[in-house]
């Protein structure tokens, strides 16, 4: 655990999947300059994850950076120990992290292709979300980002699209489960084949988590260029 508080009292709390990174790392930043203590995930890449809260301590704002695997059920539960520990509860988790988008057609996948994509895109989606709905605060929020492909993209991206589809179903299953809560869950799918500003997207969910935002729970917001839709 790599930690470094400014001292400044913690307000909302934000676990970022994947969060040194991508559409992570701009999410980081999103709400960090929104007021909220953030704790960055990663997995491989140390550094960038230092130097995002580096980054995040010189906006005066509070930071924390965690390695864990999403995939295991141990490493995630630690993950949320560590931050309830740091800054006594959480009331969103954004869920960034995510497998490479490949072009592997299902005829030409092999059976351990499939199953890497199953264990980052399929169980990580599942052992995130479920650990969120059991820790978080009332009156919070999740956000998963997704994926989506069309007719044509299938062909080339049909196995990636199968194991991220399950993030969809999930989404709108869970927010009915935290309704009475009043947590919202929501999720942000982006196109395969169709490559988009991650700033861009952290306006997406930087919205969902907003006043008006939070109005919205069990939708899937399909993202790409150049328009948003719901």
């Amino acid at each position: 655990m790599t930690t470094a508080l400014n001292g400044s009292p913690a307000g909302r709390v934000a676990i970022v999947t994947g969060g040194s990174r991508g559409v992570g790392g701009a999410t980081v930043r999103r709400l960090a300059a929104r007021g909220y203590a953030v704790v960055v995930n990663y997995l491989h890449d140390q550094r960038a994850a230092e130097l995002t809260v580096e980054a995040i301590l010189a906006g005066n704002s509070d930071a924390l950076a965690v390695r864990a695997d999403v995939a295991d059920d141990l490493d995630v539960q630690r993950l949320f120990a560590e931050t309830i520990a740091a800054f006594d509860g959480i009331d969103v988790v954004v869920h960034a992290a995510g497998s490479r988008i490949t072009a592997a057609p299902v005829t030409e996948a092999g059976l351990d292709e499939f199953d890497a994509l199953m264990r980052i895109n399929t169980r990580a989606t599942f052992v995130v979300n479920q650990e969120a709905a059991r820790r978080l605060r009332n009156g919070g929020a999740i956000v998963n980002l997704s994926s989506s492909a069309d007719d044509s993209s299938l062909r080339t991206h049909g196995l990636y699209a199968a194991t991220k589809a399950i993030t969809d179903a999930l989404t709108r299953a869970l927010a009915l489960e935290l309704r009475e809560r009043n947590i919202t869950v929501n999720a942000v799918s982006l196109a395969v084949d169709k490559p988009c500003a991650p700033n861009r997207v952290a306006d997406v969910i930087a919205y969902l988590l907003s006043d008006q935002g939070q109005r919205l729970t069990g939708q899937v917001l399909r993202v790409g260029d150049p328009g948003l839709r719901p």
